[in-house]
């Protein structure tokens, strides 16, 4: 009762609470939970082009079959640049209450085209040198290369775009005659004048006084640092530890894990399905599928190693009725039941062990991977996804991966097990307490 009641307790919990609330980072959120089908499909389709396909057909007809994973791959993972754009930006313009959001989408991709360079170096095939070549658009340029900079490029936008919208005297008024999809489409022409040519304004300058284009030196200054430090193994564990303390305090890890972390593991996962895909090397190897899989076992804490723990040594009768309500879910990695019922929430029992466990797990799958013991995560498998078959799947079918993970496991119960006998003496104790 004393950590529910302290002032640092109140003040954290406003300003996490804050954190979590902050408009760009809420839409950023949303815009990337919206894209999460999308980039499933192509980890789908990659690892059927590269595993069972493989297994089934030969020749020609593997050619053939393969056909579809490929159109899929370029219909996802290979415009992931532009759709992310156009998802912040109706998100971002949903979430600001402005009434025409479809405009804000579709401002955002066009200011991001905008950004891309006129002429691109393309190689033929059969070729040997590369070629300039321009009216195209190449896949380097929509794709997950261009992510960080469709992120970046969609909030300018859409925020300049709402602001010069709201000023009336840029809107043309047709009148309360005319259908409404057109009356919003001429209300915000003078706005999408206004910002598709400021933004092509500056894509011109960078170009005549530099010859790069913004997207460029977004990726090479901005997104390559930040995406390195973060989605480093120390600079995850921190950013993930973090996350899952909040939930100590009752507020959901995603006010850090969604906002700011998942966003740079999807664009790492991104580049190892393409990577994948075209039988390159495997650039990265923390990932929102590896950190998920090792670190997300049974939800936030890797709690179904606590509710195994609670059914080997656990003798407080309330607590092993909540494991036996919380398996069901806990087994696709959903553990409300858990963080409100054991309880996680506000309980110094459980800190270390619900903070360590993910840590060690996301720790030990990094250095399996480093050694060559595991393959990569190739595959964005949903979280949902159960224990060992996450592993199986996320890996493109290597079965050392599921034996690590069932290691990682074995070690977060015993990890789990003291802090279970610590609490069933909390429990006691406050029952003796409450009898006197």
């Amino acid at each position: 009762m004393s950590l529910e009641n302290s002032k640092f307790v109140e003040k954290f919990t406003m300003f996490a609470a804050k954190l979590g609330n902050q408009i760009h980072l809420r839409s950023l959120r949303d815009a990337f939970a919206t894209m999460m089908p999308l980039y499933i499909l192509a980890g789908l389709a990659v690892l059927l082009n590269n595993t069972v396909f493989t297994w089934i057909f030969s020749g020609d007809t593997l050619t053939a079959v393969q056909y579809w994973g490929t159109v899929i791959t370029n219909a996802t993972l290979n415009v992931s640049g532009l759709l992310i754009a156009g998802a912040i930006g109706y998100c971002l313009a949903t979430n600001r209450e402005f009434e025409n959001p479809m405009a804000a989408a579709l401002i955002s991709m066009a200011c991001l085209v905008a950004m891309m360079p006129n002429t691109v170096e393309v190689i033929a095939n059969g070729a040997s040198e590369a070629v300039s070549v321009s009216g195209v658009l190449p896949f380097a340029n929509l794709g997950t290369g261009a992510m960080f900079a469709g992120v970046i490029i969609a909030l300018f936008a859409t925020e300049m775009f709402i602001k010069v919208s709201h000023v009336k005297k840029l809107q043309v008024n047709l009148g309360d005659n005319v259908p409404p999809a057109v009356g919003k489409s001429f209300n915000v022409l003078i706005p999408v004048i206004i910002v598709l040519s400021t933004f092509a304004l500056v894509s011109a300058l960078i170009f005549n006084l530099s010859g790069m284009n913004l997207i460029t030196i977004i990726t090479t200054f901005i997104q390559e640092p930040l995406r390195h430090i973060g989605t480093g193994l120390w600079g995850c564990v921190i950013l993930y530890s973090l996350g899952n303390l909040l939930w100590l305090f009752g507020i959901h890890q995603s006010v850090i894990y969604s906002s700011i972390l998942e966003p740079l593991l999807i664009i790492n996962i991104t580049e190892n399905i393409a990577a994948f895909n075209a039988g390159q090397a495997i650039p990265n190897i923390i990932n929102v599928s590896q950190v998920t899989t090792f670190g997300l076992i049974g939800g936030s804490g890797s709690t179904l190693c606590l509710l195994i723990a609670t059914f080997l040594v656990g003798r407080s009768k309330m607590t092993k009725n909540v494991a036996k309500l919380a398996l069901a879910p806990g087994i696709f990695n959903i553990n409300e039941p858990v963080i409100f019922g054991y309880p996680i929430v506000y309980n110094i029992s459980m800190a270390i062990p619900f903070i360590l466990v993910p840590s060690l797990g996301i720790i030990i799958s990094y250095f399996a991977t480093t050694l060559g013991l595991i393959s990569p995560c190739v595959s964005l498998v949903p979280w949902t996804t159960p224990a060992l078959l996450s592993a199986f799947l996320a890996t493109a079918g290597d079965w050392r991966a599921v034996i690590c993970q069932l290691v990682v496991i074995i070690l977060g119960v015993l990890i789990y097990i003291p802090f279970v006998r610590i609490n069933d003496r909390v429990i006691e104790k406050q029952a003796e307490i409450e009898q006197e």
